[in-house]
């Protein structure tokens, strides 16, 4: 008797997956695109766009750094573009995506060019990172955690 039970169990669990599963590749797809977006808009120095990627809810913890929220985030990537002395550009390359429903955690590392404007001088930082994404209120995937 315990076997069918435990088979119904399994097959439950299986189907949770994979029905958790077949939404992975639209939302990696969505994600992908919101990123690609992000990055394209801050790299052309479009400081009005630079934020559209963060929930107003988000909380940024970066290594070296003290948390930021939002306005703290938004607020450091407008600084950045507008540096006198130096550009930035972001590159990202996407490890995976773990999605369910409207939630999902990204391994990702991301790289960040910084170039001297009066020497030319080049530096490349490469940072591994775990981004939450959530939808937000209109179905776009924003950055929260």
């Amino acid at each position: 008797m315990r076997h069918p039970f435990l088979i119904g169990i399994l097959l439950s669990v299986f189907s949770a997956a994979t029905s958790a599963h077949a939404e992975s590749p639209s939302a990696e797809s969505e994600i992908r695109a919101a990123l690609n977006q992000w990055t394209n808009d801050f790299n052309a120095g479009r400081s009005d766009k630079i934020c559209s990627l963060f929930s107003g809810s988000l909380l940024a913890d970066v290594r070296g750094a003290v948390e930021r929220d939002f306005r703290t985030q938004c607020l450091l990537l407008r600084k950045a573009l507008a540096d006198p002395d130096h550009t930035y550009t972001y590159a990202f390359q996407l490890k995976e995506v773990l999605a369910d429903r409207d939630m999902a955690v990204l391994r990702l590392t991301w790289t960040t060019t910084t170039r001297v404007k009066a020497t030319g001088a080049v530096e490349m930082t490469e940072d591994e990172g775990l981004d939450v994404f959530g939808r937000g209120t209109d179905g776009n995937w924003l950055i929260v955690r």
